[in-house]
């Protein structure tokens, strides 16, 4: 893994994940990313975030790569897919793992649910992340190591689960980060406690979302992260874990999310403009530029 960041050289990455068609948001974050390495004379990577095996699909990477190149992107080659690079995961996994800081989660969606609604039912006011999911209980932070290798080595499902009251005390001091989000930027108070103990790998896929980008962007080099408003509180998560594998911060950018007519985020399962069904439609690469910093997707009633 590099140590530092190369000086005075942006780079950038757009990470679409394989499992549904590009729509105008992913285009809109493509172009922010790709326009800042074109305006700072940088360098624009592409990284395909495949650890989803049960979702991803070759057919959809594919069509990532027709629909980038339509709009006039390109990038260096190779590619980097998270799915070739799972070793990494595991070393940085097994890092906070020596420093105990990791534990092995047993408690199934639905038995984590009764257990919140059983604490809610007695009066608790249960925390909940910044997405809006109920905080995990965390009952197995008090297990015995022997009680969690015994059933671990039994085969019980298990996800690998943050620590976030230890790994908040093992950072130490204020974490922050860089929001460039005018001339001079402003820095930002991180608050990964707000997330609970969030999932950094699963017994049978060694990493998460969480934990691979915080990877991917070291090893890649990454000096600007751009990337939607929907990931803003994430950083937090981010933060704290490369404060913890010892990895330099990149600046941030969160940029303006494109949303339908009810002013909701656009969804790839939904089939909500999909870039391909433009294209096929006859617009042009500079038509859906304009909608994708235009802020809103089209009407129904509007072809294209």
């Amino acid at each position: 893994m590099r140590d530092s960041l190369p000086p005075h050289r942006t780079i950038v990455r757009f990470a679409p994940s394989p499992n549904g068609l590009l729509h105008l948001g992913h285009a809109r974050s493509a172009l922010e990313n790709w326009r800042t390495a074109e305006r700072e004379h940088g360098t624009f990577l592409l990284r395909i975030e495949d650890i989803d095996a049960d979702r991803c699909r070759p057919h959809y990477e594919t069509a990532i790569f027709e629909d980038l190149s339509w709009l006039g992107l390109d990038w260096p080659l190779p590619v980097r897919r998270q799915s070739e690079h799972l070793d990494a995961y595991r070393e940085a996994l097994a890092e906070l793992q020596a420093l105990d800081l990791v534990y092995p989660a047993f408690l199934s969606r639905a038995d984590s649910a009764r257990a919140i609604a059983s604490a809610e039912a007695d009066g608790a006011a249960w925390p909940r992340d910044p997405d809006g999911a109920p905080h995990y209980p965390g009952a197995e932070r008090a297990m015995a190591a022997s009680q969690r290798r015994r059933r671990v080595e039994a085969g019980e499902p298990f996800a690998w689960r943050l620590d976030m009251r230890a790994a908040c005390a093992g950072a130490a001091g204020r974490l922050q980060w860089l929001e460039a989000d005018g001339a001079a930027g402003r820095m930002v108070e991180a608050d990964p406690a707000s997330w609970g103990d969030v999932v950094l790998a699963r017994r049978d896929t060694p990493t998460s979302y969480h934990l691979s980008v915080t990877v991917d962007d070291h090893v890649q080099a990454i000096t600007d992260v751009i990337r939607g408003r929907d990931l803003y509180h994430a950083t937090s998560v981010h933060r704290l874990l490369q404060t913890l594998l010892g990895f330099p911060a990149p600046r941030y950018r969160h940029h303006g999310l494109v949303t339908d007519a009810s002013g909701r985020k656009l969804s790839k399962s939904d089939g909500d403009t999909a870039i391909a069904s433009m294209r096929a439609a006859g617009m042009s690469p500079a038509s859906v530029a304009r909608l994708a910093f235009a802020g809103e997707a089209p009407g129904d009633d509007q072809t294209f």
